[in-house]
């Protein structure tokens, strides 16, 4: 789930218990490696458990990986810890730097490795292309802490150069030795000045939590902020003190979708910067539907305000966790037979049209809903093996048939707004090209949705063995992977889906294995037209999935089918029936 245009859905990891947020007391050396390199290295947090699926980007940096027995408060929450052999040392891709470092403890007989990871931010420092030593700390009369950074791969497997005998720092140095006494004096005058930095850093930390995540009552009332404002977000956020952040599964620009625990049960937390506060509300407008709980939705649970640790506080989206991860996950992973592919397939096409559909129930009005943002990442793998759709942060409420209650979500200003997506490959041709009808852009925008679908039922079926008679199913590509790669331009996917017309290739296998010679194929192009008008309704690719996945319709190949498709059908007997076209 997300918030912006092209981000990813969070990946979910198996369901496991995991840490919460605890603050590990350091061994005295973590202390004084820590004063020492702060403030650019901070440990996190205890080591969370880190998915296999989990991928960082290819550019993250890649670094030796070790920590010695003795030091306690990990750094491994700083990277990703790559399998690279059964012992230490080992490798880990950093997530928030491009910069390695290493500490040994230089002996007048010996060099011991203490730390080697990832750095948390990118210094000065860490431009040097190899581990320049520079001495730190004394933990013993004989010995010296020195530390590195650097910023090239592995470039902290080992230090460039030992520091002459006689440099400062180094043992074995002829330089002055301080007094016994004097250095007991230094020692308390460092230590006291610690805890004094630590107790205002206390202070201003607790001002800074105090003044943003709760509204202090004044001597005069403040005047009541005007709606939308987002200046009152925190009045009417309860905080949670049992919801548990664990692990960071997805970050964007302005949110962080952690993994956690709310009661003992695992969940899924978006957190919003406080310059994301509208997002947040538009978002949470849409979730706190009252007629919106379907189950081919991702649930919503609740709306807090908090934060991980002593990080400043946001508003929160608590959601359902989906351990199975994302759709593009799964089919990485697996691959499903026909009656399984259809079971994602329908129910995708249910939560659609749900979100669709304009209605009043049992009292209670639900407005259209155009999800905007529809890709395999933001599709949800249920533990049944169907699918529920997530990030609703681009949805938009449709305009109706019938006038919405006062409190319904607000309807976008200016065509900006309306024209704005998510994922640029499976965007519509008329979103691509920007020629989206603006005076019906309720309907424009369903269909729109409409072709991100038949994308995204392509992907499903490409992992279907039962369509590949003849062999396995190829590995799971992307729609349009095969012709424009994994990271097509916009102008580049113009060219194909607006100027050519062409769309993801489909094999002549496909069309043998239902009663219905050509039915999938149709059913795709029907979906992916590049006439919008000539779509059909998600409510209509509904009742042609269902129609698909009849037992008595789904049926192995016959023999006649291994080489040889027959002819499809004349285009009249194929033509959908009127009603399943856009009725708006």
């Amino acid at each position: 789930m997300v918030g912006s245009g092209s981000r990813p859905l969070l990946t979910l990891f198996p369901p496991v218990a995991l840490p919460c947020w605890p603050w590990d007391m350091k061994h005295v050396l973590s202390l004084l490696l820590a004063a020492a390199f702060a403030p650019a290295f901070t440990p996190i947090m205890n080591p969370p458990l880190s998915p296999p699926w989990a991928t960082a980007p290819p550019s993250r940096r890649t670094c030796v990986f070790f920590e010695a027995p003795g030091v306690r408060g990990s750094t491994k929450t700083l990277g990703k810890l790559l399998d690279a052999g059964p012992g230490p040392p080992r490798v880990i891709r950093c997530l928030y730097s491009r910069c390695c470092f290493g500490i040994w403890n230089l002996t007048q007989h010996q060099a011991q490795v203490e730390m080697q990871g990832c750095r948390d931010s990118d210094e000065p420092d860490c431009e040097a292309p190899h581990c320049e030593l520079s001495p730190r700390a004394h933990p013993g009369p004989r010995s010296t802490l020195f530390t590195c950074s650097c910023g090239t791969d592995f470039c902290n497997a080992n230090y460039s150069h030992l520091p002459p005998p006689g440099s400062p720092g180094t043992p074995g140095s002829q330089g002055p030795q301080a007094v016994p006494g004097e250095s007991i004096w230094m020692v308390l005058v460092l230590l006291g000045l610690f805890l004094l930095l630590l107790l205002l850093g206390s202070i201003i930390l607790a001002l800074l939590q105090r003044k943003a995540c709760r509204v202090q009552g004044g001597p005069e009332p403040e005047p009541e902020p005007e709606p939308g404002s987002g200046r009152d977000w925190s009045a009417e956020l309860p905080e949670l003190p049992e919801l548990c952040f664990s692990q960071v599964i997805w970050e964007g620009g302005h949110t962080v979708v952690w993994a956690g625990q709310l009661q003992g049960k695992l969940v899924a937390i978006k957190a919003f910067s406080l310059r994301a506060v509208a997002q947040f509300q538009a978002e949470r407008a849409l979730y706190e539907l009252p007629s919106l709980q379907h189950d081919h939705i991702v649930r919503f649970i609740t709306a807090s305000r908090g934060g991980p640790g002593p990080l400043p506080c946001g508003p929160l989206l608590v959601l359902e966790l989906h351990p199975k991860g994302s759709l593009c996950h799964y089919l990485t992973q697996h691959t499903s037979d026909w009656g399984s592919s259809m079971r994602m397939a329908l129910s995708l096409a249910r939560g659609l049209a749900f979100l669709h559909e304009e209605r009043w129930q049992d009292g209670q009005y639900k407005p259209g809903i155009a999800h905007r943002d529809l890709s395999s990442q933001n599709v949800l793998i249920r533990e049944d093996g169907s699918c529920a759709i997530g990030d609703l942060g681009l949805a938009l409420v449709l305009p109706g048939l019938t006038q919405p209650p006062t409190w319904a979500p607000t309807q976008p200003r200016g065509p900006a707004a309306i024209m704005e997506a998510g994922t640029q490959r499976y965007m519509a041709p008329e979103l691509l090209d920007k020629t989206l009808d603006l005076q019906d852009w309720g309907t424009a925008l369903r269909q729109a949705d409409v072709y991100s679908l038949a994308l995204l039922l392509w992907e499903i079926l490409s992992r279907c063995p039962d369509l590949w008679p003849d062999s396995r199913p190829p590995p799971f590509q992307l729609a349009y992977e095969a012709e424009l790669g994994s990271t097509p331009t916009t102008c580049e996917l113009w060219t194909l889906a607006v100027e050519e017309r062409r769309r993801p290739y489909i094999p002549s296998t496909w069309h043998c294995f239902t009663t219905d010679p050509g039915g999938l194929r149709e059913l795709l192009e029907d979906c992916w037209d590049a006439d919008p008008e000539a779509r059909l309704t998600a409510e209509c690719v509904q009742q042609r999935l269902a129609a698909l996945a009849r037992p008595q319709e789904a049926r192995s190949f016959p023999e006649s089918c291994t080489h040889d498709c027959p002819p499809l059908c004349p285009e009249d007997c194929l033509s959908p029936p009127p009603h399943c076209h856009s009725p708006l």
